[in-house]
């Protein structure tokens, strides 16, 4: 279950840690698309990025939101 996350004496949503974390996966895996040149393959980045962000959040919504 998600809880409050404290943080000086203010409760905050558990989607403001998650979230950076979704990010972060994000900035990695376009580091690494970069790196491999497989970006010329992505026919719409801005769509790809986004449900990429979508995809990486579910999963860590699932794994640290038990």
């Amino acid at each position: 279950m998600l809880r409050e996350v404290g943080f000086g004496g203010m409760l905050f949503s558990p989607l403001v840690v998650l979230v950076p974390l979704a990010f972060a996966l994000v900035l990695l895996t376009r580091l690494v698309l970069h790196q491999l040149d497989v970006q010329g393959l992505i026919w719409k980045h801005a769509w790809f990025e986004v449900s990429l962000f979508v995809c990486y959040l579910a999963v860590v919504v699932y794994l640290f939101g038990s």
